[in-house]
């Protein structure tokens, strides 16, 4: 039992070495292959890799770049962890209000900019390559939150019954408003087309009045800022209330040129930082960038505010904007678009709005009688979800999101930016993950905001990245150390000037492919350089890598390694000791050139507390027995030998009870042990005692059991314990013996005469029911006398006719 514990035992320790060594091989092989130079570089090789400073660190043939390695290598290989250059990332917030708590109706009159519906707003994160940063977001829907609406009209001659209704829209609008929130602004514009062939008559007449017949229009424009944002429901209705209807010659509209000027036009329309909206109405399609060509202008839309006296004045000069430019302004000035179309434009607003995020689409009545509702209506619908995005992100960086809305649903990737459903007053969060997966360049600070869309609060964080090592900036340029001041000695090695090259600078880069400093790279008598294991650089081996990172040649001259030592099971020094310089060096209690001889005693212990019975030597866990006769694992077998207990039998039995073979020799024979008579075999000794000890058990002259135990102690002598009374059997019992016989006899007897009265009943009933058989088949022929004359006639009368 204790060997197989032992054995036991063995294979768990070399099963945990094999587990370690390849968790460490799979962690420290980036670190290694990163062949790094300094310390900067090599925590930049992955968020595992540690730098050793230790001076004396280096074995001899080992390069500057070993001393990058996994953390519980670098420990393993003797560098104590005050000495380990590992820098970790942090967070830290710098601004961190709570989101505001204010119902609606309140008597606090909190200004815009006071409300906060984002935390936190500002964080500073040093990042390491490749290990993450996660901070927690949080987002509340404030209550009576202020809105600013700007209503966008095509004047265009088809939308004349819809300019009748909107001229009423904003008294009706602000009463509807006014259920959602007690700070609400209104604002109108109009488009109509470029005035530009040939998107209008430029005849002198039609640019006075573009209509046909009696109707009296306006002279076309591009975009006419008509009203600023006001909280004046009356003045919105008075100005509109003056609008006429414009025209033009084609059917798309040059709505995205209006849409462009109300975007980067904050002053003028009068944005605050608050939720924005654009009504954008009409019954048409649109222009878009290229289409501007067909008038001859070719230059793209700049992106810019061009108002004067609130007209846009360029439409003649750039392009319409494309769809992406638009897409970026509208996100930039954090304005949430409604597009109120007609029935008949649905699908192609629909399409747009899938490209501009945070919009809706409305389905606009043919003279926007419903253009109230279906405000609410867009407004509930963008409101309720909220969607982060971030500005551009710096070479390198990733970032990932995930979400937890409502009722307990959570995701991931892209549907992790986002939360659907929220209501005014819920709150959601969102888990936001930064990574850096290389350093800068320049190694400079980077600054990235994230946001909901549609919303003008957002969240700073600055990117700080960690690139160099605490040690490095405790460098000593020029330092004695790497060779009269030809390098920076930091971080426990040297960084060498330019032109100079070797572990501590002691070589110019002309040096390098000398014959002279060859010969320093040789061993004595031998022509290899490095023994073709390094290259000679500086007159110094440096030694080269092996594809397996935990191999690794060292020594002067590269000679060493610590992956060519005997081996056992299949395993380096068997996996009881370390391999340096091709030799292996055991661990405790192990021996041998494979470190495969153990010098534990317990597997060569014997039941009897004797190593190998004390007829051998224990030998790597093995009894060698000196005595060729024994053998087994504990030297317990003898094949040939009679045993103790029969080669003492005869001389027990003479002394203890006077009788056997040796009787009458007893006293010239059997006088070489000391006996001890016990009244039980439980009073005899038991295993454990230090002394060798054999029970016995066998049989005298007269047929009788009698129980000895024979043991020698450690000076020689021999020692007999007998038990006083043999057990002998008892005769047999006569009677009971006779009894059973004749029992038996007569059982048999009645059995055999049962069995043959049941074979004749059987034969007997088979005769009989063969006999009722045949007698069943019998047939006995019938016939008439030739003599016999029956004594009636029969006489016909001829004359009868049957009647």
């Amino acid at each position: 039992m204790a060997q197989t514990n032992f054995k036991l035992l063995t294979c768990a320790g070399v099963l945990c070495c094999l587990i370690w060594n390849g968790f460490a091989q799979q962690g420290g092989s980036d670190c290694i292959k990163a062949n790094a130079k300094s310390c900067g570089e090599c925590i930049q090789a992955g968020p595992n890799c540690g730098w050793c400073k230790k001076t004396d660190f280096l074995q001899e043939g080992e390069p500057t770049s070993a001393r990058c390695d996994d953390l519980a290598a670098l420990k393993s290989k003797g560098c104590p962890m005050e000495d380990i250059e590992n820098p970790r990332g942090s967070k830290q917030v710098l601004e961190n209000r709570e989101v505001t708590n204010r119902k609606k109706g309140a008597a606090e009159k909190l200004k815009p900019e006071a409300i906060t519906q984002i935390q936190p707003q500002k964080l500073s994160l040093h990042l390491r390559v490749g290990e993450p940063q996660t901070f927690s977001l949080k987002f509340k829907r404030a209550e009576d939150y202020p809105i600013d609406l700007y209503y966008l009209m095509d004047l265009s001659y088809s939308m004349k019954d819809d300019l009748e209704n909107v001229k009423s829209l904003g008294t009706a609008l602000m009463l509807e408003m006014e259920k959602i929130t007690s700070d609400f602004r209104i604002g109108f514009g109009s488009f109509v087309e470029k005035t530009v062939m040939p998107y209008i008559s430029t005849t002198p007449a039609k640019l006075r009045n573009p209509c046909t017949g009696d109707q009296n229009c306006t002279s076309p424009f591009s975009y006419k800022n008509v009203l600023s944002l006001t909280s004046e429901g009356n003045k919105f209705n008075e100005l509109v209330g003056k609008q006429h209807i414009s025209g033009n010659l084609d059917s798309p509209e040059g709505g995205f040129d209006a849409i462009m000027q109300v975007a980067v036009c904050g002053e003028q329309i009068g944005w605050r930082n608050v939720t924005r909206l654009l009504v954008f109405s009409t019954d048409a399609g649109f222009h878009f960038a290229g289409d501007g060509k067909l008038g001859g202008i070719v230059l793209p839309n700049d992106g810019k505010c061009h108002l004067e006296n609130n007209v846009y004045t360029m439409s003649h000069y750039y392009d319409y904007p494309s769809i992406a430019h638009l897409v970026q302004k509208l996100s930039e000035n954090n304005i949430q678009t409604i597009f109120a179309v007609t029935e008949e434009f649905q699908a192609v607003y629909k399409e747009l709005k899938n490209l501009i995020p945070k919009s809706a689409v409305g389905t606009l009545s043919s003279n926007s009688s419903n253009v109230i509702q279906l405000i609410i209506d867009a407004y509930n619908s963008l409101s309720s979800e909220v969607i982060l995005e971030n500005t551009k992100l710096p070479k390198g960086v990733t970032i990932s999101y995930k979400s937890f809305c409502k009722n307990g649903v959570n995701d991931t990737q892209e549907d992790g930016r986002k939360c659907s459903n929220i209501s005014i007053g819920d709150e959601v969060r969102f888990e936001i993950n930064i990574t850096a997966n290389e350093c800068p360049k320049k190694e400079q600070n980077e600054t990235i905001k994230i946001k909901p869309l549609g919303f003008t609060e957002e969240v700073e964080i600055n990117l700080q990245f960690i690139c160099e090592c605490q040690c490095q900036s405790e460098g000593e340029p020029n330092s004695p150390a790497c060779h009269a001041g030809n390098g920076t000695f930091e971080c426990g090695a040297c960084r060498c000037n330019e032109g100079r090259i070797g572990r501590l600078c002691e070589c110019s880069t002309d040096e390098v492919n000398s014959e002279d400093m060859d010969a320093y790279c040789r061993r004595e008598n031998s022509t290899e350089i490095c023994s073709n294991n390094g290259e000679c650089i500086c007159g110094q081996c440096v030694c080269k890598k092996r594809e397996n990172t935990n191999e690794v040649y060292s020594g002067k001259y590269c000679e060493c390694d610590n992956f060519n030592c005997d081996r056992s099971n299949g395993l380096i020094c068997g996996g009881n000791g370390i391999c340096k310089c091709r030799v292996c060096e055991c661990f405790p209690n192990f021996t041998g050139s494979a470190c495969d001889c153990s010098l534990d005693t317990t597997p060569c212990m014997a039941s009897n507390g004797q190593i190998c019975n004390g007829r051998g030597t224990c030998e790597c866990g093995t009894c060698n027995c000196t005595d060729p006769k024994f053998q087994g694992p504990t030297c317990e077998m003898c094949q040939t030998c009679l045993g103790v207990c029969a080669e003492h039998k005869d001389c027990v039995q003479c002394r203890a009870f006077d009788k056997g073979e040796k009787k009458e020799t007893c006293s010239q024979e059997c006088m070489h042990f000391n006996m001890t008579r016990m009244e039980s075999r439980d009073k005899l000794p038991q295993p454990g005692q230090p002394d060798p000890l054999s029970h016995c058990k066998e049989k005298d002259v007269d047929d009788c059991w009698f129980y000895f135990t024979y043991s020698v102690n450690s000076n020689g002598e021999a020692n007999v314990h007998v038990v006083e009374t043999p057990e002998c059997p008892s005769g047999p019992d006569i009677i009971p013996i006779v009894a059973g016989v004749v029992a038996g006899i007569v059982l048999i007897g009645l059995a055999l005469l049962l069995i043959w009265k049941l074979l004749m009943i059987i034969h007997d009933r088979r005769e009989f029911a063969k006999f009722e058989k045949e007698k069943m088949n019998a047939k006995w022929d019938t016939g008439e006398n030739p003599i016999y004359k029956s004594a009636v006639t029969t006489v016909v009368n001829p004359k009868y006719e049957g009647k």
